[in-house]
């Protein structure tokens, strides 16, 4: 098991600039996406601004802003607006809007546009089904379905992943993205059903270093990780008085 054999492709998955600086460093990674969940919850109060600070930075590589608007009819001018930033931006489109009607036409307009988008926020195999026939034909996108909240519903994604991949065929310039992974192992599992990109943050990513480290050795630094913690709080037993 290797990390420089992988043919899935990694993007990482955030908007704190010195995180982003950070993964762009590693020539692992592939390419970057955001959202406006992470760029607030990183204090990202000017939306032109943080993509233009970050465009200024990653050149090279795709990345993705997402629309925030609900209405489709704004949405589309705002996906307009974020792909004139440059030739490496991917507009992200949720599935649906808040009242859960299909963004497809919408998709099917910005596909005839040659807009490059990521379809965003997809759990079910009918939702790739839709998207699949308003990307075809049109310019390089992706289909992010997020695995990582299926699988928090009990239910094991890898089989719908794996449908996704042969559903998607149907619209080869499209890539299936494995999107919110909840541990490292998801990038393995994503690789094997064929999955063409995976995202995942920087705590996630910063794991890469683990992969194929021997598990006796493991096993010994956890045990003297928990040895030392105990050290430096200073636990103490009264073990003057044995219990016979």
């Amino acid at each position: 098991m290797s990390v420089n054999n992988l043919k899935i492709k990694v993007f990482a998955d955030g908007a704190d600039r010195a995180g982003i600086l950070e993964m762009y460093a590693n020539p692992l990674i592939k390419g970057f996406t955001t959202n406006p969940t992470l760029m607030r919850k990183a204090g990202v109060t000017e939306y032109r601004t943080f993509a233009s600070e970050i465009l200024a930075i990653v050149k090279d590589r795709p990345v993705s802003f997402e629309v925030f608007a609900d209405e489709f009819g704004e949405m589309e001018v705002q996906a307009l607006e974020i792909s004139s930033w440059g030739k490496n931006v991917v507009v992200k489109i949720p599935v649906t809007n808040t009242r859960g009607h299909s963004s497809a036409n919408l998709l099917r307009r910005l596909a005839g546009l040659g807009v490059k988008v990521n379809v965003t926020a997809l759990t079910t195999l009918e939702q790739v089904r839709g998207v699949c026939d308003s990307l075809r034909n049109g310019p390089p996108c992706y289909v992010s379905i997020f695995a990582g909240r299926i699988a928090d519903t009990g239910r094991d994604p890898v089989p719908i992943m794996a449908e996704a991949v042969e559903v998607l065929r149907k619209a080869p310039e499209t890539e299936l993205i494995w999107a919110s992974p909840r541990e490292l192992l998801n990038i393995f599992q994503a690789e094997a059903i064929g999955c063409h990109v995976i995202t995942a943050t920087n705590d996630i990513l910063r794991k890469l270093s683990l992969v194929g480290k021997d598990l006796t050795e493991y096993s010994l630094e956890t045990v003297k990780m928990f040895h030392g913690d105990a050290q430096k709080a200073g636990y103490r037993l009264n073990t003057d008085i044995l219990v016979k």
